[in-house]
């Protein structure tokens, strides 16, 4: 499959949190660096996404937000 989204990050799923209706996915790429996502059970259950599972976090986004204390 080809996508346009540009940012796919390859990683490994290192938790699964699983709420009411969505669960947050954290994904290690590498370096110390996690990324966490928040998508519906019924996706964890297609892609049968399970700790340990090489998965992908593709972005796709127009704005990026900044923020200080």
């Amino acid at each position: 499959m080809k996508i346009s989204a540009r940012n796919i990050l390859k990683g490994k799923v290192t938790e699964i949190v699983k709420g009411a209706t969505t669960s947050h996915v954290r994904i290690d790429i590498g370096g110390g660096v996690i990324v966490t996502s928040s998508i519906t059970n019924e996706a964890i259950t297609d892609l049968a996404l399970e700790k340990g599972k090489q998965a992908y976090a593709v972005i796709k986004a127009s704005d990026v937000m900044v923020g200080i204390d």
